[in-house]
């Protein structure tokens, strides 16, 4: 059995090598038949090492770096073939592919980068640490109390641009020895002012109920994903009563560790097909696109597992429930939101229909949110974040400059100095 074990494996890294290798060809071909990217134009740059799979987490960031490079151009450096083969089809900002190490060091060598923002923590962004005289900043891929967004890594980056005060007391919760005033800005949430995508049904009587469950999780205290121990009940449920519509957006990981995980998610998007089947006006919605932002505003509830979409939908202002993880390891961080929010056990899971009707109703529920709201964003009206993240942008190429300008006149006096020593140097000793 070892020996059949060894060559599965072998055939595998085999065809991935193979999908690696076709995906790299046909990104360098794509990007040879488009103009070349214009010597020292770019200022910002957006490090992204990861492939396809995880490309939720850049997509939110497109039309935000879109204005911002209205003033400072902006230019992705993307390591994975596949993660670049994404970001050329869609509407992101323009695209470095360098999967190797030498290809960073020459394509950056031909730009003027002032500052690099990473989405993630991927291991590979060490790679682009090596390069000083320049911001590295975390801007995050969303808002969240898990556990990811209190790790040591903050130290890594310079600087770390956050949503509000709520981030704040859990960073200063956990960190040691790190200065929160001077290593982290307040932005909000820019992605909030770009909400896109439309809605794929016309309005009615029905009530819209977004689920969007994350994924299972890779070990014990990260097992958030609520597919097997909550979502088919409360679909089924809300399936039942003719009377509300679900939108349905699993994580595009789901199933990736846990294979009865994936089956789950595979038999919930098959009721919501039996459902639209049977009655036309039902128009239930399997949500896989790459567009955020419709659904959240759209949902009468929303019912999200521990993730960045619980901040994503507390943002819009509008009633969500939050799994209760059933897995009494998860990690939970009740310090925050999660202290008060509207808690899905799994045990209540099929009494849904009263929840939400519940929460939609309940005007003590309405206002404590907004008191969230305010704790987590700040500033919501529109228009508000993406001045703040416009604004922390500012400062730091400010403080680009100065840094620029003195190491600028330390140099210049390097300069005088070998001039002085060099007459010296030439001056006839018999003058002296």
């Amino acid at each position: 059995m070892g020996v059949v074990s060894d060559a599965r494996k072998a055939y595998r890294l085999l065809r991935r090598a193979l999908r690696s290798r076709s995906a790299v060809q046909r990104v360098r071909r794509t990007l040879a038949a488009l103009p070349p990217h214009p010597s020292d134009h770019f200022q910002i740059a957006v490090y992204f090492a990861d492939g396809a799979v995880n490309m939720y987490q850049i997509r939110q960031w497109y039309k935000p770096l879109a204005e911002l490079a209205k003033r400072w151009p902006v230019v992705v450096l993307s390591r994975s073939a596949t993660g670049a083969e994404a970001l050329i089809a869609e509407d992101a900002p323009p695209v470095a592919f360098v999967p190797t190490v030498r290809d960073l060091e020459r394509y950056i060598a031909t730009q003027d980068i002032r500052i690099v923002l990473y989405v993630n923590q991927n291991t590979r962004n060490f790679q682009m640490f090596r390069y000083g005289r320049r911001w590295h900043v975390f801007i995050n891929h969303g808002e969240s109390d898990k556990m990811y967004m209190t790790t040591n890594q903050y130290k890594a980056y310079d600087y770390a641009l956050i949503a509000g005060r709520a981030a704040l007391d859990r960073l200063s919760r956990v960190l040691w020895d790190y200065d929160l005033e001077a290593r982290t800005i307040e932005i909000g949430r820019p992605q909030a002012d770009h909400y896109s995508g439309a809605a794929p049904f016309e309005a009615d009587d029905r009530t819209v109920v977004l689920y969007a469950p994350t994924w299972e999780g890779d070990r014990p205290a990260a097992h958030y994903g609520s597919v097997r121990t909550h979502g088919e009940t409360l679909v089924q449920a809300l399936l039942a009563t003719g009377e509300h519509r679900i939108i349905y957006r699993p994580h595009p990981r789901s199933g990736a560790v846990d294979p009865e995980y994936g089956e789950a998610n595979r038999r919930i998007i098959a009721a919501l097909a039996a459902a639209n089947a049977a009655d036309a006006s039902a128009h239930h919605v399997f949500d896989d696109g790459p567009e955020l932002g419709w659904q959240l505003a759209i949902a009468d509830v929303a019912v999200v597992d521990i993730s960045a979409m619980v901040y994503d939908r507390l943002a819009v202002g509008k009633p969500l429930f939050i799994t209760r993880p059933a897995d009494e390891r998860a990690s939970i961080d009740t310090g925050g939101y999660l202290s008060a929010c509207e808690w899905l056990y799994a045990a209540d899971a099929g009494d849904i229909v009263a929840e939400v009707e519940r929460v939609r109703s309940d005007e003590q529920t309405v206002q404590r949110l907004q008191t969230w709201v305010q704790h987590y964003f700040g500033d919501t009206t529109p228009g508000a974040a993406t001045a703040k993240f416009h604004g922390a942008i500012e400062r730091l190429m400010a403080e680009w400059q100065r840094w620029h300008l003195r190491d600028t006149a330390e140099a210049d006096a390097d300069d005088e100095d070998d001039d002085e020593r060099e007459n010296e140097d030439d001056a006839d000793p018999g003058m002296s």
